[in-house]
């Protein structure tokens, strides 16, 4: 494996830095990185595995062992990293409109009961 240079974050990655195994095996480069700076969540990296059969792969964060300036270490070794999944919609990613809310019994009793007794029925 090269020299890959200082520690860095995944704020800094960009797309085409080599990724490495825990092996130090070439697994291919970064395509996308998975992250909402804003909140600093790190979710993963998507990447071009050139070098495997297959296309774009997911390695989620905690699959990621270290990031430096010019390249990304796996925790996996290269056997492991050729099952990583094919990238796909974020299954935490939920849209909740009012018609998909179920009265809860239970919370229009207390509501009710807080009414009465609060002096607003």
């Amino acid at each position: 494996m090269e020299n890959l240079g200082a520690p860095s974050s995944y704020l800094t990655l960009e797309k085409g830095l080599p990724l490495y195994s825990s092996d130090g095996q070439p697994l291919g480069k970064v395509e996308h990185v998975l992250a909402d700076p804003d909140v600093d969540v790190f979710d993963g990296i998507v990447l071009d595995t050139s070098v495997l059969p297959g296309g774009h792969r997911f390695a989620d964060a905690t699959q990621v062992a270290e990031i430096y300036e010019r390249g990304v270490v796996l925790t996996l070794e290269a056997a492991a990293a050729q099952s990583l999944p094919e990238p796909s919609a974020n299954p935490g990613e939920i849209d909740v409109g009012p018609d998909d809310v179920v009265p809860d019994k239970l919370h229009d009793k207390l509501r009710r009961a807080w009414d009465r007794i609060s002096g607003k029925s």
